[in-house]
C-alpha cells in the first residue's frame, strides 16, 4: 500500500515546481547546472552577546534534491557554492552560507526530495 503523505508530498512538490518555480544557475567552482528554484527566506536568531538577540535572514532557494547533478553525480550544496538569479537583465548572485553554528541548507520535506538552501546576496551585475 503506497503511503499516502509521501504521494501527497510528491504532488505538492510538483505543483510548487511547476507553478511557482524561477529558473536559476547553481555554481560549484567552475561548473554551473541550470535549476528551477522556488524562493523563500529563513530568518535566524542568536543571542550571541546577552541581551542583545542578533538576527541573520537567507534567502532560500527550494530546489529538487535529484537536479543538482555535477559529472552525472548528485551533489548537496557546499559552503561558498554561488547561485545566480537574473530579473530583468539584472544577475544577482548569493552564496550558500548560513549564521556560525548552523548548515547553509536541509531537506524541505520529510522524504528528501528537496533541499532548502540559505544563501546571502555578494554581488549584482
Amino acid at each position: 500500500m503506497p503511503n499516502l503523505l509521501d504521494t501527497g508530498a510528491a504532488w505538492l512538490a510538483d505543483q510548487r515546481h511547476k507553478h511557482l518555480a524561477t529558473s536559476v544557475v547553481y555554481r560549484h567552482g567552475d561548473a554551473g547546472v541550470v535549476l528551477s528554484a522556488t524562493i523563500g527566506r529563513t530568518e535566524f536568531a542568536s543571542n550571541v552577546a546577552d541581551p542583545t538577540i542578533e538576527t541573520w535572514e537567507s534567502r532560500d532557494y527550494i530546489v529538487r534534491t535529484a537536479d543538482i547533478t555535477f559529472g552525472g553525480q548528485v551533489m548537496l550544496p557546499v559552503r561558498g557554492d554561488q547561485i545566480e538569479e537574473t530579473e530583468g537583465g539584472v544577475t544577482f548572485t548569493y552564496e550558500v552560507m548560513a549564521p556560525a553554528g548552523q548548515t547553509p541548507w536541509r531537506y524541505a520535506d520529510d522524504f528528501r526530495r528537496e533541499l532548502r538552501i540559505h544563501t546571502k546576496h555578494v554581488k549584482t551585475k
